[in-house]
């Protein structure tokens, strides 16, 4: 396991993926995603922040690599993944922090957390694949009259998402993902799993 001294700055993104297969952060097998499209690898960053210290490193590095010309005035992210690693981005940069999280579906600002108008705002996400809660962030901050500087991210699935601004991620994986009908593990009725749930879901190919 990659220790606290074998990992400073700047970090190359060897370097980073390294650390992340080393906290077993990268999975390879037989996934169902939340989309529902099947894939071979699952970036499961969970496992990056039980380390403090490398959460924080991660922070650090993505904050070093900001082209001078953005100002932030305020960090934000979407629940639930990306609270963690953007409230660690808001620490390294010494500025305020908010995060947005769903009700009824809806994603919006709870717990009195307010965007100041005419704020600059970098949007902070774990893991991003089609951007969708990105994107519904950004919409919320664009409403409060607050603009947003950038997104950065942890890891990118290589789906190169446009958010209509600069976008940072630390890692770019590409990680192919198929309908179940197109997913050769499941016409091998190899075993599924679906991250984030305590069952372990059965393949549901056709016998």
């Amino acid at each position: 396991m990659m220790q606290h001294k074998e990992l400073s700055h700047p970090l190359s993104s060897e370097d980073i993926q390294a650390a992340l297969e080393g906290c077993q952060a990268i999975l390879k097998g037989h996934f169902k995603l939340t989309s529902g499209l099947h894939s071979d690898t699952y970036i499961q960053c969970s496992r990056v922040l039980e380390k403090p210290w490398l959460t924080n490193k991660l922070a650090a590095e993505a904050v070093a690599r900001l082209p001078k010309e953005h100002e932030v005035d305020l960090v934000a992210a979407p629940a639930v993944g990306g609270i963690i690693f953007g409230f660690a981005v808001a620490s390294a940069l010494n500025k305020d922090f908010v995060f947005s999280e769903r009700t009824a579906g809806i994603m919006e600002f709870r717990r009195s957390f307010v965007v100041p108008e005419g704020a600059k705002v970098l949007v902070c996400e774990d893991v991003v694949t089609t951007g969708g809660s990105v994107c519904e962030l950004i919409e919320l901050v664009k409403a409060a009259n607050a603009k947003v500087e950038a997104v950065v991210a942890m890891v990118d699935r290589g789906k190169q998402p446009d958010f209509g601004c600069a976008y940072h991620p630390l890692l770019t994986i590409e990680t192919p993902s198929w309908p179940p009908e197109d997913c050769a593990m499941c016409l091998s009725n190899l075993e599924i799993t679906t991250p984030g749930s305590r069952e372990l879901a059965k393949s549901t190919a056709k016998s």
